[in-house]
């Protein structure tokens, strides 16, 4: 599910930040030692699931023997209303991991419905829609799965996982051209130059670019860069990219668009657990 990530140090770490010193008191006062809950987490929100197995771990870090049971899978598309996960188990320890594990999937389910309302609006286009690095610290990984079960491709998810040569870049090395230069003198491929303005793409093209990153250009512009460009490279779009110029934007020809909206600014969904 998250490969590259500590699950164990991540769930340990977000239930004693909840719990603090003293631990879940409330639930001590006024729940039984033996008290048993099952509950059931549904959704009050059309949605697209992400986190289901991250809400477990929490659980189980609770409650290593609670029995919990998948109604639904990361990924689907549910309407409000549905029961995505049955929860049976120590009472006390349930409550406990309530929170952190409500938090995490409204988190990461508000992601994913984000990301296939972009995915749906450029059906049919060819157009791919990627993610980028505008993530919360330390939640990279949990952003981009969420981005991924909305249907969206993964960007790099690291400054070491892919060469993308960006405008302050260029400023520092003197232009478009010997920044490129300079990249593939270092040994690297893949290389991604953003590009602005029409003119750079030529020089961008002639030093070795792999990619293009078109960046906040508008329809006109796009069109006429995707002409000039020809298929020799991949391209991208990126840059203020909103759910309604998207389908415009992917009707230019691009190969990729990038949308740092879908990790920014996706509102949590409305996920609940009651006592059932």
């Amino acid at each position: 599910m998250l490969e590259g990530m500590d699950l164990a140090f991540f769930v340990a770490a977000t239930l004693a930040e909840d719990m603090g010193a003293g631990g879940d008191i409330t639930s001590a006062a006024v729940i039984p030692a033996d008290a048993r809950l099952t509950a059931v987490m549904a959704s009050r929100d059309d949605v697209v699931l992400a986190g289901l197995g991250l809400a477990e771990a929490f659980f189980r870090a609770c409650d290593r023997d609670c029995l919990v049971t998948h109604l639904a899978h990361d990924g689907d598309a549910v309407p409000a209303g549905t029961a995505v996960m049955r929860i049976e188990g120590k009472a006390r320890a349930l409550l406990t991991a309530e929170r952190s594990a409500l938090n995490s999937v409204q988190h990461l389910t508000g992601i994913a419905t984000m990301t296939r309302a972009y995915v749906d609006a450029i059906a049919g286009t060819g157009a791919i829609l990627l993610d980028t690095r505008k993530t919360l610290p330390g939640l990279r990984v949990l952003e981009k799965y969420a981005t991924r079960m909305g249907g969206a491709t993964n960007h790099r998810m690291r400054l070491d996982d892919g060469v993308m040569i960006k405008d302050n870049h260029i400023a520092v090395a003197g232009g478009v051209e010997p920044a490129v230069r300079a990249a593939k003198a270092a040994g690297l491929t893949g290389v991604v130059v953003e590009v602005d303005r029409i003119d750079q793409i030529e020089p961008a093209l002639a030093a070795g670019a792999d990619r293009l990153l078109l960046d906040n250009m508008d329809v006109p512009t796009l069109v006429a860069a995707v002409a000039l460009v020809a298929g020799r490279v991949p391209t991208e779009a990126s840059g203020g990219v909103r759910l309604d110029s998207i389908r415009a934007i992917a009707e230019t020809g691009v190969t990729y668009i990038s949308v740092g909206r879908i990790t920014q600014s996706a509102p949590a969904a409305d996920i609940g657990l009651d006592f059932a």
